[in-house]
C-alpha cells in the first residue's frame, strides 16, 4: 500500500472579486495538491485560472476562503517572504534586462543571503540542469539569448532558491513548436527527478493532457472537474469539458489517419 502523501497546497472555498466587478473572479474553489504533482489549471481566457494561481502566492489576494501552502495559511505568510519561498514562472520569462544571465539566476539565493559560493555553485548546478553550458552563457545578458534559452533561465531563476513549489502561468506559450516541445519534456522529467510539486496555467488542452498528472479544468471562475489525463478523456464530466477535447482528439484521429498503411 503506497503511503499518503502531505498536502502542499490546499484551498478551501476560496474565491475572489475584483472591485468595480458584479462577477467573481474564482468563485468557492476548492481543491487539495499533493506533494511532487504536477497539476494544470486550464480553461479558456477569463476563466479564472491566472487568478487562482496568482492566489497561491499573495500577488493576488483572495476575497473568501482559505489558501494553505506546506501547512500554514498564506494570509498568515509574509507576502515578501512566501513569495520567495515559492517559485514563479510566466510567459514573459521577465528577465532582468540590465543583470547577466548569472545575476539573474542567483537573484532569490542573494535575497535570501546565502553565501556567494552557495551561490554561485547552485546557478552553476541550475545551468547543467537546463542545458546551459555555464561558461558559455552566464555573462551573457538577456538579448543575447534566444527565446528558448530566456525561458530556460526563467526556469533556472524559479529554482534557484530550492522552491518546494513551483507556479507556472502560459509558460511555453510564446515558443515555437519545436523548442516548447522539447522544454516541455525537459521540464517534465526534471519535476519528476526533484519531486517538485508544480501548478501550471494553459489554455491549451493538449498541452495539459502531454504534461499533467491530473488536470482541474475551469469555466467562469468555477472549478468544473478534476481529475488524471485519462479520467478526462474518458468521463468528461461536463458538456465544455467535452469541447475542450475536440482539438486534441481531432489531432489525435489525423494522425492516425495519416499513419494508417497507404496513407504515407
Amino acid at each position: 500500500m503506497m503511503p499518503e502523501r502531505h498536502t502542499m497546497v490546499q484551498l478551501e472555498r476560496v474565491s475572489k472579486v475584483y472591485q468595480k466587478s458584479a462577477v467573481p473572479a474564482v468563485q468557492e474553489i476548492s481543491l487539495e495538491i499533493p506533494t511532487g504533482e504536477f497539476l494544470v489549471l486550464v480553461g479558456e481566457s477569463g476563466c479564472g485560472k491566472t487568478t487562482t494561481l496568482k492566489m497561491i502566492n499573495r500577488l493576488v489576494e483572495p476575497s473568501a476562503g482559505r489558501i494553505v501552502v506546506d501547512g500554514q495559511d498564506v494570509m498568515s505568510s509574509n507576502p515578501i517572504e512566501l513569495r520567495r519561498a515559492i517559485g514563479y514562472v510566466f510567459q514573459g520569462i521577465g528577465l532582468f534586462p540590465h543583470m547577466t544571465v548569472a545575476e539573474n539566476v542567483g537573484i532569490v539565493p542573494r535575497l535570501l543571503r546565502w553565501e556567494p559560493s552557495a551561490i554561485a555553485h547552485r546557478v552553476d548546478e541550475l545551468m547543467g540542469m537546463m542545458g546551459l553550458a555555464s561558461e558559455e552563457y552566464l555573462q551573457r545578458m538577456p538579448s543575447e539569448l534566444s527565446g528558448g534559452q530566456q525561458q530556460r533561465v526563467g526556469v533556472a531563476r524559479a529554482l534557484a532558491g530550492r522552491p518546494k513549489i513551483l507556479l507556472m502561468d502560459e509558460p511555453f506559450g510564446a515558443l515555437d513548436p519545436v523548442t516548447r516541445d522539447a522544454l516541455q519534456r525537459e521540464f517534465q522529467s526534471l519535476q519528476k527527478s526533484i519531486g517538485l510539486t508544480v501548478v501550471m496555467v494553459t489554455h491549451d488542452m493538449t498541452e495539459a493532457l502531454l504534461l499533467a498528472d491530473r488536470i482541474a479544468v475551469m469555466q467562469q471562475g468555477r472549478l468544473l472537474q478534476i481529475g488524471t489525463p485519462r479520467e478526462m478523456l474518458t468521463h468528461p464530466g461536463d458538456a465544455h469539458i467535452t469541447t475542450l477535447l475536440e482539438t486534441p482528439r481531432r489531432q489525435a484521429a489525423s494522425l492516425e489517419r495519416v499513419l494508417k498503411p497507404g496513407q504515407l
